[in-house]
């Protein structure tokens, strides 16, 4: 996956697709060019809404790594570190957990990274970015919330990319992801102030044509 996100990515978030036609319309906007599958993990504790655990995953994985792509695992969950050997096995190629979610930040981080997984951080947007300044080096991806976790097809926080560029320079080499509210008006303002992952969930699935809700999104976004 590392390779894969040299460059921009946007990442459709299965959390907004049609579950009854999971697996083709992952290959839909695979076919249209996507090859980070964002997947979103709900337990119902952390976030009030629960969604989908290791299994569905695993029941994907295959054809996304197939066609050349990786699973980028968001978990808004309590207590992560209790579940990151599941989705390693599962098929993740990267895990991302909450740092309002555990006292063991550092060590989940360390964690992840053996699992051979990329490792990452995510903060709410009513988190302050130097929440995660000591993780410097640690963390692969930073995620900054662009809405309030848990629900999707959530406005954008207009302030989102005023905040990403004040973690820009505290993530150090680190790739921002920014989850919420992405779509086509908002990628462009946001991947301008320094974000490299753009998680599109109901603007791409809601759309009538997916795949071209994805290119459109990727092109506002400067993504591959």
């Amino acid at each position: 996956m590392q390779e894969l996100i040299a460059a921009p990515r946007v990442a459709p978030s299965i959390l907004s697709a049609d579950f009854s036609r999971l697996g083709a319309q992952v290959e839909e906007v695979m076919d249209a060019g996507a090859r980070v599958i964002h997947y979103d993990v709900m337990d119902g504790h952390f976030v009030p809404p629960i969604t989908v655990g290791p299994l569905v995953m695993a029941a994907i994985a295959d054809r996304v790594h197939a066609a050349g792509g990786a699973l980028d695992v968001h978990l808004m969950i309590a207590a992560p570190e209790r579940q990151i050997e599941e989705f390693a096995r599962a098929g993740a190629d990267s895990i991302t957990f909450h740092a309002e979610a555990t006292p063991h930040a550092n060590r989940t981080l360390h964690a992840i990274r053996e699992l051979g997984c990329l490792a990452g951080i995510a903060i709410n947007p009513g988190t302050p970015v130097e929440a995660v300044a000591e993780l410097r080096g640690c963390a692969d991806i930073v995620l900054c919330m662009t809405v309030n976790p848990g629900w999707g097809g959530q406005a954008f926080i207009p302030s989102s990319p005023e905040k990403v560029e004040r973690l820009l320079s505290i993530a150090g080499p680190a790739r921002i992801e920014v989850d919420g509210g992405v779509d086509a008006e908002t990628a462009g303002p946001i991947a301008a102030a320094g974000a490299h992952l753009f998680v599109a969930g109901s603007a791409i699935f809601g759309a009538p044509d997916p795949a071209a809700a994805y290119q459109e999104i990727a092109a506002a976004a400067g993504a591959a």
